[in-house]
């Protein structure tokens, strides 16, 4: 069996904002799409991650302060985020997210944005694995909600 990298189960050309974005579009994008984290981009090339945590620590218990029309992404983005290339051994990733408890890996191809690999992202390919180890031949594991 080859061994999986993280180009396998990374979900391919996510959505992302620039730095100069209102944060509060950031912030739809994540409702709008039901997810947690947006790479940062400056025309094209990447430049780090915002999460919906990054927003809420920033806007405060209210979501209100400071006032979140006055903010951009680059006000709450995490420059220094994880980022692999699409090649990279799924284990290695793996292995670094829980070590560093990262919820998040913004995926690479020639140092330009390819994809992004989340914890749910992690938890669907395992339980596909557990699925075609255990019960091989009955499809896809049942959606939960």
């Amino acid at each position: 069996m080859k061994e999986p990298h993280l180009k396998a189960v990374m979900t391919p050309f996510p959505y992302s904002v620039s730095l100069e974005e209102p944060l509060a579009r950031a912030r739809k994008l994540m409702l709008e799409h039901h997810v947690r984290h947006l790479p940062v981009t400056v025309d094209h090339e990447l430049k780090g991650l915002i999460s919906d945590r990054d927003i809420k620590l920033l806007l405060g218990p209210e979501l209100g302060s400071p006032d979140p029309k006055q903010l951009t992404v680059e006000d709450a983005y995490v420059e220094n985020c994880y980022a692999a290339d699409l090649e990279t051994p799924l284990r290695l990733v793996l292995a670094e997210m829980a070590d560093k408890h990262v919820g998040a890996v913004v995926v690479t191809a020639h140092g330009r944005l390819a994809g992004i690999f989340t914890a749910t992202d992690a938890c669907r390919a395992f339980a596909e694995h557990l699925s075609n180890q255990f019960h091989p031949g009955e499809g896809d594991p049942p959606d939960v909600a």
